[in-house]
């Protein structure tokens, strides 16, 4: 069982990344992508965990992205966690992060939902903090009832505390990525992901397409496949998983997708055809 889509607590997930492997194993998933936001500082602790319970982890990011339409979630597979390029790239998109999470803190102040931004930090545990971490605040506070009602009220796009993100363009990630030897592949695309988008994605350097995710019925999983291989690109799929306690449309329990070893095949084949070349 395959699963190339999972979050920890170094980024907005629940569970650590020992834990993370300890659930998949426990899921009977033999090979793990932990790919949490704008951060591979989970990979180390992971992959000791994986050599103990025989869980393959494969170090990975989600790089969030500005394209035509707004913002894109890039998966980075592959990719080395003591890289300086990569690391110093991360430490930036980071610091953004910690700036836009202030930000977030005084404009629900001035909308009445007033939490300490030392408290979101505290949230994000040295993590790579989000508006996730600024929700479960918010939560606690008893100022929303629960996560889905933080975003609902104050932290979704054009809602009183939405603060845009400062994004790197997708050229530049895709180049980073494939500088690294790794392999990107555009997350959950749901509805955007028709004929202009996957050109427009292709013509970027973008290498595979998520095929599979809890927000795609069947019909949008079909469509996607179809445009993968129209366009000659590769798929993957994942849960999206954050922890049993996160769950909505777009999470899925941990190795609850089916996704074929023939994918993970397809794109560590173009790893490995990569780390030949260079």
């Amino acid at each position: 069982m395959v699963d190339l889509h999972v979050h920890s607590n170094a980024s907005d997930g629940e569970c650590s990344p020992d834990e993370v492997i300890h659930c998949a194993k426990a899921a009977g998933v033999r090979t793990v992508a932990l790919t949490d936001h704008d951060t591979v500082g989970g990979v180390a602790p992971a992959r000791e965990s994986g050599e103990r319970l025989g869980v393959r982890v494969i170090g990975g990011c989600e790089f969030s992205v500005q394209v035509t339409w707004g913002e894109l979630h890039l998966l980075g597979y592959f990719l080395p966690p003591d890289d300086p390029d990569l690391q110093h790239f991360l430490e930036d998109q980071r610091t953004k992060r910690v700036l836009r999470a202030h930000a977030i803190v005084e404009r629900l102040e001035r909308a009445g939902a007033t939490i300490g931004v030392e408290d979101v930090m505290g949230e994000a545990a040295g993590g790579s903090v989000g508006r996730p971490h600024v929700a479960r605040v918010l939560v606690k506070a008893g100022l929303v009832r629960d996560i889905t009602g933080a975003f609902r009220k104050y932290l979704a796009a054009r809602k009183p505390a939405f603060v845009p993100k400062e994004l790197p363009s997708l050229e530049q990630v895709t180049t980073l990525v494939r500088d690294l030897s790794g392999v990107t592949s555009a997350a959950h695309l749901g509805p955007r992901g028709n004929r202009p988008t996957i050109e427009e994605l292709k013509r970027a350097g973008v290498d595979a397409i998520e095929v599979l995710h809890p927000s795609h019925n069947d019909a949008t999983a079909a469509r996607l496949d179809a445009l993968a291989v129209r366009f000659g690109m590769l798929a993957t799929g994942g849960s999206d998983w954050h922890g049993d306690g996160i769950t909505d449309h777009d999470r899925a329990p941990i190795g609850s997708l089916d996704v074929p070893e023939a994918w993970l095949a397809g794109i560590e084949s173009l790893h490995q055809k990569r780390l030949q070349a260079q």
